[in-house]
């Protein structure tokens, strides 16, 4: 516990063990009631401001529980929880820029705190510095080898290096406090392509009938699914993926009606001649990577990354946020019909400002040119073109049941109200058609602005898909680009293990195994109109 030097009465330092102690244990309201009677006593304490802080946090009030642990940061410099602490909330708050220079100061700070460096680790992660936050989360095991969060931050960090022995040993060591961790199965499954004489399917089996959390068997159930798939054992995938993905949707209880009004609601304001209009002058020209998820948007981002004037900045938040800012919507959503509405009269340029303000607070995103690989800012191209008109856009183009199947079987973020269309077949089938509408919209307003970059063509005819999608961002040629798969950088994607391979054929024409059971969606999108031969 750090307290102000000077001294303090002895009933003070008590109530803020006493408020610490309130703290873990939960009792947030005794925590901040301790915390503002040592304050009304002695304002000048940097740990009642603090436990103050932290209890308003707890309770969801980020912004005002800001101020309070900068005051506490404040009267004690040094002090690396704090500074950590104010690091967590800036991230929270999408501050970005503020919380690494805050993650920073904190990382100068003398501490062994296992769950200080943990925090640290967390929001360089979060703004994509994983070779930032590694030591971080190796040092928080060490000090607590018998922490599972802090293990887990540490494998998926060594993950997306491609460390895979490594963070097979961390999954492991998870799995051996606790078998039935659904986040270890899914990371372990995910590391290598399974063998028939060495894989986990059938300890994956028992603890399915043995996890009693739901989101945990969810994960389970994924893990079962992706193994089973490396060992060519269809029919098993689809039974779990199906089990999974049914109870989950209605869990969720997920509809597609509010991605229709999204999309709907963009087709109305860009037929209107003066939404959003007006010049925008920026010379920057970021290289926005969009698609549907799981159809080659980390493949491509890794090519162009492997191109010596580019830097890849991740799958950022930054268009999206940007503009909700902009539109001073009140909506809890980051997109719906009123944000959208909300930029009518915003200036272009301010939007461009905004995004390259955010990006350029994250890894990579302060390079001249950088890759924001976010799939779904296929959402905002109408308004990326406006507001950067020097940006180039690629969009990932595959064949749609492979894009529906690849959806259906990839576990997203269980709580996020943007991915709810994966867990059933038909309606990743209609937000297909959803985005496959957008991108014509998209082609017909702003004629070549968009590269559509077909999947299985890249595939096919590596090199001259290359040179064209060069050619498009307006790059020299470099055959660095053909060797994207030797780099060493982080790959923070589901795919990660993936582009670690040269080019190959192995995920082209997948949905073919599973042909019965995606008939249904297969009928929805050829009534759209969407071939599927």
């Amino acid at each position: 516990m750090s307290l102000l030097r000077s001294p303090a009465p002895d009933r003070t330092v008590a109530s803020l063990q006493q408020a610490r102690a309130a703290l873990r244990r939960g009792d947030v309201a005794g925590c901040a009631q301790l915390a503002d009677a040592a304050l009304r006593v002695n304002a000048a304490l940097p740990e009642a401001h603090f436990l103050l802080a932290m209890a308003l946090a707890e309770t969801g009030r980020i912004n005002a529980a800001l101020p309070a642990v900068e005051r506490a940061v404040s009267l004690a410099r040094n002090n690396a929880e704090y500074a950590a602490q104010r690091a967590r909330l800036l991230i929270l708050l999408r501050r970005e820029g503020e919380a690494r220079a805050a993650a920073d100061h904190a990382a100068r700070c003398p501490t062994d705190d296992p769950l200080v460096l943990d925090t640290i680790g967390c929001t360089y992660a979060r703004l994509g510095d994983h070779g930032a936050a590694v030591p971080l989360f190796e040092r928080a095991v060490a000090a607590v080898p018998d922490n599972i969060t802090f293990r887990f931050n540490l494998a998926s960090s060594y993950g997306f290096f491609g460390r895979i022995n490594d963070a097979e040993a961390q999954y492991e060591a998870m799995l051996a406090h606790d078998p039935g961790n659904g986040r270890a199965h899914l990371g372990l499954a995910g590391l290598r392509r399974q063998k028939a004489e060495q894989n986990h399917t059938a300890r994956l089996e028992t603890a399915i009938d043995k996890q009693p959390d739901p989101v945990e068997r969810l994960r389970i159930h994924y893990a079962a699914a992706k193994e089973y798939e490396d060992l060519g054992r269809h029919e098993d995938v689809f039974r779990h993926l199906s089990t999974a993905n049914a109870a989950h949707r209605k869990r969720l209880g997920f509809a597609m009606d509010g991605d229709e009004r999204n999309a709907a609601a963009l087709r109305k304001a860009f037929a209107d001649p003066g939404y959003f209009a007006g010049e925008s002058t920026l010379p920057d020209a970021p290289i926005f990577v969009v698609g549907m998820p799981r159809t080659g948007t980390t493949l491509v981002d890794r090519i162009l990354a492997a191109h010596p004037q580019v830097e890849s900045a991740g799958e950022l938040q930054a268009m999206p946020l940007a503009l909700k800012r902009l539109s001073q919507s009140p909506s809890r959503m980051v997109l719906d019909p009123e944000t959208i509405a909300g930029v009518r009269s915003a200036h272009p340029e301010d939007l461009g400002r905004a995004y390259l303000d955010r990006a350029r607070q994250h890894a990579g995103g302060d390079a001249p040119i950088f890759v924001d690989k976010f799939p779904l800012n296929f959402l905002y191209a109408g308004h990326i073109a406006r507001a950067l008109p020097n940006a180039r856009i690629v969009c990932l183009r595959r064949h749609p049941l492979d894009a529906v199947w690849s959806n259906y079987k990839n576990l997203f973020a269980t709580t996020s109200p943007y991915y709810g269309w994966s867990y059933d077949l038909v309606d990743a089938a209609r937000y297909y058609a959803l985005f496959d509408g957008l991108i014509a919209l998209w082609r017909d307003l702003f004629p070549g602005r968009v590269l559509e970059l077909g999947y299985e063509t890249l595939i096919a005819d590596q090199e001259g898909e290359t040179r064209r999608l060069l050619d498009h961002c307006h790059l020299p040629w470099d055959e660095a680009c053909l060797s994207f798969h030797t780099a060493s950088g982080a790959v923070a994607t589901p795919s990660a293990q993936q582009v670690r391979r040269p080019l190959n054929a192995d995920s082209v024409q997948r949905w073919r195994h599973y042909e019965a059971h995606l008939a249904p969606a297969r009928a929805w999108l050829e009534q759209a109109g969407i071939a599927c031969d």
